[in-house]
């Protein structure tokens, strides 16, 4: 007949669910490794009085009574004040869990109260992994997981072996283990000694159980991993059923046209419109321009993209999801990601030339060729993700057909003038698309003061477009100082000509578009850009958020031999560097604006969303596995050149000479480590044991005292039949649970008169 497998008793049972609440609660603190808030203190706090409390299960019943009446209100009172100086809801609420995790830890638990840690735990965990976007919430989430099921199945035995001893009748009846009040005897199942716990626990294992429940476990996980492989990707705020709750807005405007005070409208707008993710972080520029339009036609303080380069635009319409670029592929493995918001433009953000750009999906795209610039054929209604190779970032854009339509232009004969007494386009003579960049207002008042600047602002010197762009932005940033609000003069004149020759302050747009008008007028083919300029830094998850308040316009000059080179006249920097790729990086992104506020945090949650969802793909596959390849190959590497180091200097040591004060100072190491050896057998272990015991029964005086008379009955010699009786009472006062106990003074009083009637005796 098989033997019955052995069962955990009831207070064993206890003690495990108190050992696994301990563990929860260190396991929900340990969140505080990677979550950015001020709660170091008090987490350290928690989880040294938790592990003090889980190894002496004992010690809650000393806290005074008043101790516990007081918690929960000071818990309260902690929490708004906390609220009240800090202003922010969400680090409060921090607090207030780990709060609660501490009382729940040092206080004996009901059901109840370890299902409140469960919840409590969950949520700090969720928490912090959501805020803190750390990869490590998803092992943390695993082992929270797991130990929330071994404590709710504990809770399942419990209850039923409580259950089960009620239904035995009154003589079988449980305790029920209530929380008790402080200051009271501690419960009989907090006499724990967790060495024989876990040989028990070894002992009653069902090992196959366990595996199966291990196998279902990792299951699970499995199934989890290959379901989020497989589904399909989707919008964030599509399925949290939010886009219809979501006003669909165009807060930046970004067109082929522009009036002068639409970019400061933007730039009143400080939401996110674009992220930046790079592989290579130092490749971005210390100030990273973003290219979205190019406009080379004006029109009284107006500039657009003039006909022949739409018509060039939607001439290369095409529905594709690769789009492959003029900049030729260069050995450089920096990939670019792009997060364009919806509502911002059709034209995507860009650094310049290209070699390849990549769509999620197809899209119907226009390819801008020759201007580097690329446009949906719709503005798109969700966020647009693209990932670029082989960008440039220097501000040059190659363009050497222009030069040749320009010299060819130069050479035609000369247009004649409008009509006098025409007006508009219909008076205009149609142009080609070198001349744009070259024209002025023509009214003569407009024409004399543009002359008269230019004179001014170059000393009637001629050189290049870049040293004629230092002396122009020099003289531009001399008489206008920097503003958002600006009152441009009124009259019958060019708006812009008329504010250049005043000294009010301007923005972005009346700076780009006089520096484009003197340019001009000086015989340089000059276009103004509008896009994004700088950006903030994400310090969650390392990555550009531009904001709609970094929306700005700029200028292009034509180099007069092979492309266009940025200038910006607003800060009063330097023309980039002629010559493609000349430009170098200026400084990595730690030189940016670190932001490491709440808005930043929740917005790394979104931008984690579309890298490990959205944007999983194959390529990310494929990176993610050579990543684990290589550190595994990282690892491997260190371990071997340990172990290598290690058998070197094993060898080495072998290979030295043997002296004879060498052998004689090992030989009287072996000696002394033996005697230790030696003493502690047959002395020390003895000593421990007693410590030991001492430690364990110190807590409880009625024990120590069963255990002091039991040892001077044990050294008294034979016992008699008094003397068993008595020594059988102590017994269950020294190991048995409390419930089952004699009355102590009368069981000590009869030892007493046990040893005096054995003295007589004798």
């Amino acid at each position: 007949m098989d033997k019955e497998r052995p069962q955990l008793s009831l207070d064993e049972l206890r003690q495990l669910r108190w050992l696994l609440g301990g563990l929860l609660i260190l396991i929900s603190v340990s969140t505080v490794g990677y979550m950015d808030v001020d709660v170091w203190l008090l987490a350290a706090a928690t989880a040294g009085m938790v592990l003090v409390v889980t190894a002496w299960p004992a010690l809650p019943a000393r806290v005074p009574p008043v101790a516990h009446r007081l918690a929960f209100p000071a818990i309260v009172a902690l929490f708004a004040w906390d609220f009240y100086s800090s202003a922010e809801l969400l680090p409060a609420m921090i607090h207030l869990d780990f709060l609660l995790l501490l009382y729940r830890g040092v206080s004996y638990r009901k059901k109840r109260d370890d299902l409140q840690i469960i919840v409590l735990g969950l949520f700090v965990v969720m928490v912090a992994g959501v805020l803190s976007v750390s990869l490590t919430f998803a092992l943390h989430i695993l082992v929270f997981t797991a130990a929330t099921l071994a404590i709710l199945f504990v809770i399942t035995l419990a209850e039923a072996a409580e259950a089960g001893m009620s239904a035995a009748g009154p003589g079988g009846a449980a305790p029920k283990s209530p929380r008790l009040p402080a200051g009271g005897m501690p419960p009989g199942w907090t006499e724990v000694r967790w060495r024989r716990l876990g040989r028990r626990l070894l002992d009653v294992a069902n090992w196959r159980l366990l595996a199966l429940g291990g196998a279902l476990f990792v299951g699970v996980v499995a199934v989890s991993v290959l379901l989020f492989l497989a589904m399909p990707r989707f919008q964030i705020e599509n399925g949290l059923f939010l886009d219809r709750f979501l006003t669909r807005k165009s807060q930046s405007g970004f067109s082929d046209d522009i009036r002068l005070g639409n970019v400061v409208d933007i730039q009143q707008d400080s939401s996110i419109a674009l992220r930046v993710d790079v592989s290579d972080p130092g490749q971005v520029p210390a100030t990273p321009y973003w290219r979205m339009v190019v406009l080379d036609e004006y029109r009284d303080g107006e500039f657009r993209t003039s006909r022949l380069l739409k018509d060039e635009l939607v001439r290369n319409t095409l529905t594709t999801s690769f789009l492959r670029g003029a900049a030729a592929p260069s050995g450089s493995s920096v990939v670019w990601t792009f997060y364009l918001e919806s509502g911002i433009s059709r034209f995507l953000p860009l650094g310049g030339s290209f070699a390849r750009l990549r769509f999620r999906e197809p899209q119907s795209v226009e390819d801008g060729g020759r201007l580097r610039i690329v446009a949906l054929r719709n503005e798109p209604v969700t966020m647009t993700a693209y990932r670029v190779e082989g960008m440039s970032t220097d501000g040059y854009v190659s363009d050497r057909q222009f030069g040749e339509a320009l010299r060819r232009a130069q050479r035609a004969p000369p247009i004649p003038p409008a009509a006098e007494g025409s007006s508009g386009d219909a008076a205009r003579p149609r142009t080609t698309y070198p001349l744009t960049t070259l024209e002025v207002p023509d009214r003569p008042a407009d024409v004399a003061a543009l002359q008269r600047m230019v004179a001014e602002a170059s000393g009637g010197a001629k050189g290049s477009a870049a040293e004629f762009s230092v002396r122009a932005i020099r003289w531009l940033t001399g008489r206008h100082a920097y503003s958002l609000q600006v009152d441009l003069p009124a009259g019958d004149r060019d708006r812009v000509v008329a504010w250049m020759e005043t000294a009010h302050p301007g923005y972005c747009e009346l700076f780009a578009t006089a520096f484009t008008l003197l340019a001009r007028s000086a015989g340089y083919p000059t276009r103004v850009v509008t896009g994004f300029k700088g950006g903030d830094w994400n310090a969650y998850e390392d990555y550009f958020m531009v904001r709609n308040s970094d929306a700005h316009a700029w200028c292009e000059v034509y180099d007069g031999r092979s492309g266009w080179i940025r200038v910006d006249p607003t800060d009063g920097s330097a023309p980039v560097t002629e010559g493609p790729g000349k430009a170098a990086v200026e400084a990595g992104p730690r030189t940016q604006r670190p932001d490491r506020t709440w808005g930043a945090r929740l917005d790394a949650v979104r931008i984690l969303w579309y890298r490990r969802v959205v944007s999983f793909d194959q390529r990310t596959q494929i990176a993610l596995v050579a990543g684990i390849k290589e550190t595994t190959g990282r690892i491997g590497a260190v371990l071997r050149s340990m172990m290598g180091d290690g058998v070197a200097s094993l060898r080495g040591w072998s290979k030295r000479p043997w002296e004879t004060r060498r052998v004689l100072r090992w030989l009287c190491g072996a000696v002394a480590v033996a005697a230790a050896g030696v003493v502690w057998w047959r002395r020390g272990r003895g000593s421990w044991w007693w410590i030991r015991g001492w430690r364990r029964d110190g807590m409880d005086p009625v024990r120590r005292e069963a255990g002091h008379w039991l040892r001077k009955i044990g050294r008294s010699g034979r016992a008699h039949a008094e003397g068993g009786a008595v020594v059988a009472e102590l017994q269950r006062l020294r190991y048995g649970r409390r419930e089952t106990w004699p009355k102590p003074q009368a069981v000590f009083r009869r030892a007493r008169g046990a040893m005096r009637s054995r003295a007589g005796g004798a």
